[in-house]
């Protein structure tokens, strides 16, 4: 008789860590489902395994959802979902005083109403395996710094869902789980640069005049950052031990100094906020 494969449903599938996921987990035996917004980046992961099956799944989309919900549950037949990996996400910097209103709700609707928009869809499915959820989060979910403040409200506001989600499915053995990367050496950066740069652009001249100083240092930091990334290989390990461990962690942090950032949030407010902008400054 046949074994039955694990399955998993990876949002955010096209590049960094969705794509590194992907590769890794079809690699270790999973029957992966990758969503991903175009057909082309699809066809790029089918070359690269053909057991992987894409997803058209815009996670905003409502018959995007709908629509892939069907797809996995014609091809698992009467067998449950194993895995859900919320991975789709985007960043969205800017002065919070003057950042449009409607990319602000654009950031939140990506990174937190889509994540619970595809859970709630795929839950039918994870409870009939007594599957797994795993939430990508991230170090900046529990530590804020200047100009990123509406991508780390949505990465607190997941980090608030996936606690209290974990409880609420416990009685049914659903496991729910935090991978919490820092930086990661993905195309992320180089987009949110560059959305950044351009929605800075189309601001008006006083943004420049009140808030150069700690735009430039940001961008320091940024590239800083990239140059000393993780990388997604190893958030792919964490995601990959979420899913087999018998008993996985709550929260896994993944990067180089996420545990001194997270160090910092012991501090007292004030002396945190001194040693960040010094640090800033000193780039």
């Amino acid at each position: 008789m046949e074994q039955i494969k694990r399955s998993v449903v990876i949002t955010g599938a096209s590049t960094g860590i969705g794509a590194t996921t992907a590769l890794e987990l079809a690699s270790q035996g999973f029957q992966v489902f990758a969503g991903v917004r175009k057909p082309e980046d699809g066809e790029a992961l089918k070359k690269m395994n053909p057991d992987i099956v894409p997803l058209i799944l815009d996670v905003t989309n409502e018959i995007h959802i709908l629509q892939s919900v069907k797809v996995v549950q014609q091809k698992l037949g009467n067998e449950g979902l194993w895995g859900l990996v919320n991975n789709a996400g985007i960043v969205v910097a800017g002065p919070l005083e003057f950042i449009p209103l409607a990319e602000l709700r654009k950031q939140i609707e990506v990174n937190v109403i889509g994540q619970v928009a595809i859970t709630q869809a795929f839950l039918p499915l994870i409870r009939k395996a007594r599957g797994r959820i795993i939430n990508i989060g991230s170090v900046s979910g529990r530590s804020s710094i200047p100009i990123t403040g509406a991508y780390s409200a949505s990465k607190f506001a997941l980090t608030a869902i996936t606690d209290a989600m974990r409880l609420e499915l416990k009685p049914w053995g659903i496991e729910v789980c935090s991978v919490e990367p820092g930086a990661i050496k993905t195309s992320i950066w180089v987009k949110s640069s560059s959305a950044a740069e351009k929605t800075i652009n189309s601001l008006p001249a006083i943004v420049q005049e009140l808030y150069g100083k700690v735009l430039l240092e940001t961008q320091r930091m940024v590239k800083r950052i990239e140059e000393n990334a993780t990388p997604p290989e190893k958030v792919a390990a964490a995601i990959a031990h979420a899913l087999t461990a018998k008993t996985p962690k709550t929260r896994y942090l993944v990067g180089k100094n996420t545990r001194a950032q997270l160090a910092l949030e012991l501090l007292p407010h004030r002396l945190r906020d001194k040693i960040l902008i010094k640090a800033m400054s000193n780039l």
